[in-house]
């Protein structure tokens, strides 16, 4: 049947009898408007506690707090009074329920935008998701900003408001819930956007499950300690449960997450009840009240067989149905009616059966309460009112026959199945893995209480009827789920499987080690997990450690691990350096090395820095690490290298030449600056590659010998420097002395390679041109003196420099003056010697000999030779022969030019 149309499809036609709710259908086409909004919006769960608006459940109004010592307990909770254990909605009894005919609705159904106070939000969202939608995946951009966001609130709070935390989480969660729904409306439900949506809409339902759980468990080990539990015999049903759930945590817990599942069913009310709506005012099954009048005034005869009386047992007791819109109304009515017990309304469910003229439905639903006589115990002279249902066993009893009774509507079975305990007829009903986890729930905590008020003493003579099998169920949490996983539907059966049910299942257990087995195997699964998915899994876990819980560390780092590699992925440079900081000390400074190896942007680098410093990290461990690890990266041992005077700069070895800069931010890491360059220098002087050598030492600052002093002077002032750093600032100035030989002997070499070219005179030349060569003849002479002043001027640089390598003084080039453990750094400076002296000494040859200094070249004998000295023992025994060779070629150029062989003048 169409309800939308403007007729009303009735055997009973009427004008002035259409009801209100039928008049509010026909103009606005909602069945349930909000309170002062006439524009329909999008439904937006508005954010709020969790179970502060939520209406009691079965048995809440039977659970009070219990008086106790009061500990301080807001430290760890971040609250500034205490967070009661479980804060309920009392329920008012049906006499003075206000069930008359006003708007009912108003106060049923609350605007899904009326928590946003005003109707900015709305345009902001609607803004916000216009510009979303140009992107090429709206869901993640819109909900991008989640990880920063979590960050800051994770910063934001100590460890001591750790529920103020997840207030904040579910609050973030929510408004990007809000964004995203828009955004599905409006991108026609994109298929990424809508499948990020519901991730995040399952991720704020766990954050509000944790918070109310763990604001129980938190509160029970803390006062512990310091209470008394005593059972007090009483004559109250209503006593003995409150009895029961102050000291049984397990029941407590278990109405909890029946409060948690019907606040979710509750903010998912809005879509479903859009499409309903009641004609009836004060009349219930109209339709066959009206066939039946016209049955006794009209002669004709009816061949449709209807029920002859209107009392609500009679479509049962006398086997006919009701006329077909009555049927449906009554099955529309049913659904609803659950939907609403569904979300623990059970109150508005009772206003909707007055409202459609079942009131005696709306008593039905009443007798759960729990009977208490407070005139018993009181000893006052004035009496006061009584509370609760006394026949509650009678009405359980029916209740329970009810949802047996095969003949009703399924709905209806489910309805007093869900009152009475009865599990069959209520899974029947149930959809969804929250829908069956609530019904076993509800049921768990219903069979517990009933059993409790068995053993007082105080059951009713027909609750013994009750299958045996109810009364004396050993339900526990474990049992529940262990029945969810036999069940046939294999929509639960999937939904069983997914992420964040697994998640609630295991905290709802409190079963944190199967709970990281879970992240464990999902970690090392093929398959990636949902970003939003691993930063739920990371905050959890750093939520558990604020508790103070034991867990797996190696899960644990596990899950950082994996969300710190997300976070490098997606370059969120700002946020890695705080989730790093949450892992062990030594593992963070690998991990974060290891992070900024990629980074060579200047500017990113500085600020790397600056966020490792903002969060606690060893940034001097870090950075050296970061350079031990890009120098070490090729692997290339120190070899005797061949003669060729240059070996190119490769990238790698830019790589490593740009490493350095990670040291200089600091000038407190000033003289690890200067080990760090000193070993990747010696690796490039041992492959000949000079330019990176220098590249290198222009790298570091030129003050850094006069910072590294003047910071250790800050720090001590009466002890001398550290060896290890007395003897690298040793060694920057034995490889400076290096490159500047070096370098000279370049400069000498390019310049005696440019020698001036004599110009030829051309044969049988004509006067000009005679002329013009005699000019050139004094052009050249006047550059081959230039040319040959500089280069003795060079000669004299290189002999120079080349000299203050061999005699290094104290001890000899790379030589140390203090003795500081070190085998790698030892072996390489000795290779080194063994490769660069005696390559100096053949330079210098070549260079006294090119230039004709044989003489000098003689003495270089004594310098090699000097036991002082002992250069000789650098020197193999193929660069010994090599050496003498060249020594006898400058004997014979002596005594070619009348000079003895040392260079003297003959004697006559």
């Amino acid at each position: 049947m169409d309800w939308g149309q403007d007729e009303l499809l009735s055997p009973v036609v009427r004008d002035t009898e259409v009801t209100t709710a039928a008049r509010r259908w026909k103009s606005k086409k909602v069945a349930f408007p909000s309170p002062g909004n006439e524009t329909p919006g999008v439904s937006i769960t508005p954010a709020r506690p969790m179970f502060r608006n939520t209406p009691g459940s079965l048995f809440r109004q039977a659970v009070t707090p219990r008086l106790r010592v009061n500990p301080d307990v807001s430290s760890i909770l971040g609250t500034v009074g205490r967070t009661p254990r479980f804060t309920h909605t009392p329920r008012v009894t049906l006499s003075s329920m206000n069930l008359d005919d006003s708007d009912w609705t108003h106060s049923l159904y609350p605007s899904p935008l009326s928590g946003l106070g005003d109707t900015s939000f709305t345009d902001d969202i609607t803004n916000l998701s216009s510009a979303l939608l140009k992107e090429d995946d709206p869901g993640e951009a819109a909900a991008a900003s989640l990880f920063p966001e979590f960050l800051a609130s994770f910063l934001q709070h100590s460890s001591s408001a750790v529920f103020e935390l997840l207030e904040d989480y579910q609050t973030l969660c929510q408004e990007k819930v809000a964004v995203l729904q828009q955004l599905c409306i409006r991108a026609g439900q994109s298929s990424r956007t809508a499948g990020v949506w519901w991730l995040l809409q399952q991720e704020n339902s766990t954050w509000r499950l944790i918070t109310s759980l763990y604001r129980d468990r938190v509160q029970t080990a803390l006062e512990d300690d310091i209470m008394m539990d005593l059972t007090i015999p009483s004559e109250s049903e209503k006593l003995v449960v409150e009895q029961l759930f102050q000291r049984d945590a397990v029941i407590r817990q278990s109405q909890l997450v029946v409060d948690w599942l019907e606040s979710i069913a509750k903010d998912q009310m809005g879509d479903f009840s859009d499409n309903i709506e009641y004609y009836a005012k004060n009349v219930y099954w109209e339709n066959t009240l009206h066939a039946l009048k016209l049955r006794r005034t009209s002669s004709s005869g009816f061949t449709v067989p209807l029920v002859t009386e209107l009392d609500p047992d009679a479509p049962i007791r006398q086997q006919r149905p009701l006329a077909e819109l009555d049927s449906e109304d009554d099955s529309r009515l049913l659904k609803n009616l659950f939907s609403l017990i569904r979300a623990g309304m059970t109150q508005e469910a009772q206003r909707l059966c007055k409202r459609c003229g079942q009131a005696w439905r709306a008593a039905t639903l009443e007798g759960w309460k729990l009977y208490h006589d407070p005139n018993l115990a009181s000893g006052r002279m004035e009496l006061e009112c009584v509370e609760g249902n006394p026949n509650r066993g009678i009405w359980k009893t029916c209740c329970w026959r009810m949802a047996e009774e095969e003949q009703l509507n399924r709905y209806e079975r489910a309805i007093y199945a869900g009152l009475s305990g009865n599990l069959k007829p209520l899974l029947a009903v149930c959809e969804s893995w929250e829908d069956c986890v609530w019904a076993y729930f509800r049921v768990m905590v219903d069979s517990l209480v009933e059993q409790e008020v068995m053993s007082s003493g105080m059951a009713h003579q027909e609750v013994d009827t009750l299958p045996r099998e109810y009364l004396e169920a050993n339900w526990t949490m474990e049992k529940v789920f262990e029945e969810l996983q036999a069940t046939e539907s294999k929509r639960v059966l999937e939904e069983t499987k997914e992420h964040h049910h697994v998640i609630q299942k295991f905290v709802i257990l409190g079963d944190l080690d199967g709970l990281l087995e879970e992240f464990s195997d999902w970690l090392t699964d093929s398959k990636p997990l949902p970003s939003h998915l691993l930063r739920f899994m990371t905050h959890l876990v750093l939520f558990y450690r604020s508790l103070g819980i034991a867990l797996k560390e190696e899960v644990c780092v596990d899950v950082l691990k994996s969300y710190i590699s997300l976070l490098i992925r997606e370059q969120q440079s700002e946020l890695i350096a705080s989730y790093v900081s949450q892992l062990p000390a030594q593992l963070a400074s690998t991990q974060y090395a290891s992070y900024l190896e990629g980074i060579s942007q200047p500017q990113l680098r500085h600020r790397c820095l600056q966020l490792a410093t903002e969060a606690g990290l060893d940034v001097a461990t870090i950075t050296k690490l970061v350079v031990e690890t890009v120098r070490d990266r090729d692997g290339t041992e120190f070899t005797h290298h061949n003669m060729t005077l240059e070996t190119a700069t490769t990238p790698e070895d830019q790589m490593k030449i740009d490493v350095i800069d990670w040291l200089l931010f600091d000038p407190a890491h000033r003289a690890e600056a200067l080990k760090q360059s000193n070993a990747i220098m010696r690796k490039f002087l041992a492959l000949q590659k000079h330019d990176a050598a220098k590249a290198v030492f222009s790298k570091v600052p030129e003050d850094s010998m006069r910072e590294i002093y003047r910071q250790w002077e800050g720090l001590s002032q009466d002890t001398p420097l550290p060896p290890e750093d007395e003897n690298a600032i040793r060694e920057h100035l034995c490889i400076r002395a290096y490159l500047e030989a070096h370098e000279a002997f370049s400069d000498w070499f390019s310049h005696s390679s440019s020698a001036p070219q004599k110009p030829t005179p051309a044969p049988q030349a004509k006067f000009t041109e005679r002329v013009a060569n005699e000019m050139r003849e004094k052009e050249y002479q006047v550059e081959w003196e230039a040319w040959r002043g500089r280069l003795e001027v060079l000669t004299e640089d290189v002999k120079e420099r080349i000299y203050n390598v061999l005699l290094f003084v104290d001890g000899g080039w790379m030589v140390d003056r203090e003795d500081v453990e070190d085998a790698e750094r030892s072996h390489q400076m000795a290779l080194l010697r063994s490769l660069c002296l005696p390559r100096m000494t053949f330079l210098l040859l070549s260079v006294l000999q090119t230039s004709s200094r044989h003489q000098e070249a003689l003495r270089l004998a004594d310098t090699i030779s000097s036991d002082q000295l002992r250069l000789y023992e650098v020197f193999s025994q193929e660069d010994l022969r090599r050496f003498l060779q060249k020594m006898r070629e400058s004997s014979l150029l002596l005594l070619d030019s009348g000079l003895d062989p040392l260079g003297y003048q003959l004697q006559p």
